[in-house]
C-alpha cells in the first residue's frame, strides 16, 4: 500500500525575534526600573511615567520616553499608539538620539510597515554610526521583514566590528545564515553566541534548528532541552523537542512534549503535531480527534486536513479523505502533498470500482472494524494480495498431514496476529510482508 503522506508543521521551526535596544540598569528599584528591560512591562510605565511627571532634564526625559515606548510596545501590552506617542516627543525633544529612532523602527516592524522601518533604522545609522545596536535593528528589519539576508548579514557584520563580544549579533547574523541555507556557518555564529552568552534560550533554539537541517538530530534535541531548562514558559520549544524525537521514532515522548505546548497554548500546529504521532502509532482515532481540534481552532489550517486525510484514508473512509484533500488544496494550493495523496487516492478508488468479485478481500469490508483491513479493502492491490494469499493457504492445507496442516493453521494465525497488531507503525510495511508471506505459500 502506498504510504500517504503527512504535512509535518511547526510555527517556530526557528525563532528570531527583534530585541530590546535599551541596555537594563545595574539596579532595579526606584527610577531605574524604568530603563530595566528585563522588568514586567507594567511595572517600567509606572516608573517611566512617575519619572516623567517628574520633569527631569532634557535628556533624561528622552531616555525616559523611549524606555516606556519600549515597554508599551513588549509583547504583553501591545500599546503601539502609545508606544508611538512617546518616540514622536522624544525625537521632537533630541532630534539625535539615535536610539529613539532604533525603538521606532522596531515597532514599525512588528507593525509590518517594513518601509518606514527602514527609513527609521537608516537615521539611526546615520545619526550614530558608532552605536553596534542601530546596524543591529537594521539587520533585523532586512532579514525576518524583507528575506535580504545578505544585506542583513552586512550590517551584522558591522555591528560585530564595533562591538566584537556581541552576543545577540552573532545569533541574529547565524538566522540570517539560516534561512539562506548555509546551516554550518549558521551554527559556528550559534556556537560563539552560545560561548558569549549561555543564558540565552532563543540562540539555543535556533541552534537546535540548525542542527537538525544538517542531520544532527540528537545534538539538536540537546539544544531545545537546554532551550526549555532556561525558559520552560514557551510553548514552540516543546512543540520543536517533540517534532525531533517523532523525527527518531519516538512517539511517546514526542507526545509527552506535545501535552505541555498545548497545556501552555493550545495552537492548531501543536494539535496537528500530535495527531500525526498518534497516527504514526496507529491510534488514529485519537490522531482524528487532534486534528478535528486543530481545525476548529484554525479553520484555515491546510496541514490539519491533510493529515485528516491520511488518518481517514486508514480507516477506509476515503470519500471523507478525498473531501479532506480537497480543502487542504483549497486553503494552500501550494501544499503539494495534499494534491498528490488525492490523486493517487482517485485513481485507486477508480481501480477498486473495476475489480471483480476475485480481486476482493477475504473478508467483508462493510462489517470489519480493523484498521488494516479497511486499509486492504481501499488498496486493490492489498485486495488481490488477501485473496492470493488465501488461496495458496488453502492449497497447502489441502496437500498436508493432519499435524503439518495444524502445524500451517498456527503459523498463519500468526501472520494475520502480527499484521493486525503492527499495522499503522511506521516500520511495518504491509505490502511488503503479505508478499512475502504469499511468497512463503507458494
Amino acid at each position: 500500500m502506498r504510504q500517504f503522506a503527512l504535512s509535518f508543521v511547526s510555527m517556530t521551526a526557528l525563532a528570531v525575534a527583534a530585541f530590546g535596544v535599551l541596555p537594563a540598569a545595574a539596579q532595579t528599584s526606584g527610577p531605574d526600573i524604568c530603563s530595566t528591560a528585563k522588568a514586567p512591562s507594567r511595572v517600567r510605565i509606572e516608573a517611566c511615567t512617575a519619572l516623567i511627571d517628574a520633569n527631569p532634564e532634557n535628556a533624561a526625559l528622552v531616555r525616559a520616553l523611549v524606555n516606556r515606548a519600549d515597554a508599551y510596545s513588549n509583547h504583553d501590552q501591545n500599546r503601539d499608539t502609545e508606544a508611538f506617542a512617546d518616540l514622536e516627543r522624544a525625537i521632537k525633544l533630541d532630534p539625535a538620539y539615535g536610539r529613539a529612532f532604533q525603538k521606532r523602527a522596531q515597532v514599525h516592524s512588528f507593525a509590518g510597515k517594513l518601509e518606514r522601518a527602514l527609513a527609521d533604522a537608516n537615521e539611526a545609522v546615520r545619526v550614530d554610526p558608532k552605536d553596534a545596536e542601530a546596524f543591529i535593528v537594521r539587520a533585523n528589519i532586512f532579514n525576518i521583514g524583507m528575506q535580504k539576508y545578505d544585506r542583513a548579514i552586512e550590517d551584522y557584520n558591522e555591528a560585530l566590528r564595533l562591538d566584537p563580544a556581541n552576543a545577540q549579533a552573532f545569533s541574529d547574523r547565524g538566522a540570517a545564515y539560516y534561512f539562506k541555507g548555509d546551516n554550518a556557518r549558521a551554527v559556528q555564529d550559534y556556537d560563539e553566541a552560545i560561548r558569549l552568552d549561555a543564558k540565552r534560550p532563543r540562540t539555543f533554539s535556533n541552534r537546535s534548528a540548525a542542527l537538525k537541517k544538517l542531520g544532527q538530530n540528537d545534538r539538536a534535541l540537546a539544544d531545545i532541552s537546554e532551550a526549555i531548562r532556561l525558559d520552560p514558559t514557551v510553548p514552540e520549544y516543546f512543540d520543536n523537542r517533540g517534532l525531533g524525537y517523532a523525527h527518531n521514532g519516538d512517539y511517546d515522548r514526542a507526545i509527552v512534549d506535545y501535552d505541555a505546548a498545548i497545556a501552555i497554548t493550545p495552537k492548531a500546529n501543536f494539535l496537528t503535531n500530535r495527531g500525526d504521532s498518534y497516527q504514526f502509532k496507529g491510534e488514529v482515532d485519537r490522531a482524528i480527534a487532534d486534528y478535528d481540534a486543530a481545525i476548529k481552532l484554525n479553520p484555515k489550517f491546510a496541514s490539519a486536513y491533510n493529515n485528516r486525510g491520511a488518518a481517514f484514508r486508514k480507516q477506509g473512509q476515503l470519500e471523507r479523505a478525498i473531501a479532506d484533500y480537497e480543502q487542504a488544496i483549497r486553503l494552500n494550493p501550494r501544499l503539494d502533498l495534499a494534491a498528490e495523496n488525492r490523486d493517487v487516492l482517485r485513481k485507486e478508488l477508480q481501480r477498486l470500482a473495476l475489480t471483480s468479485p476475485k480481486q476482493l478481500p477475504t473478508f467483508d469490508c462493510d462489517k470489519t472494524k480493523r484498521a488494516v483491513e479497511k486499509a486492504i479493502c481501499s488498496d486493490p492491490q492489498l485486495a488481490r494480495l488477501d485473496r492470493e494469499i488465501d488461496d495458496a493457504y488453502n492449497a497447502v492445507l489441502r496437500r498436508l498431514d493432519p499435524p503439518a496442516a495444524a502445524k500451517m493453521r498456527r503459523q498463519q494465525r500468526e501472520f494475520l496476529a502480527t499484521r493486525n497488531k503492527a499495522f499503522g507503525r511506521p516500520e511495518y510495511q504491509v505490502k511488503r510482508e503479505m508478499e512475502l508471506r504469499l511468497s512463503a505459500l507458494r
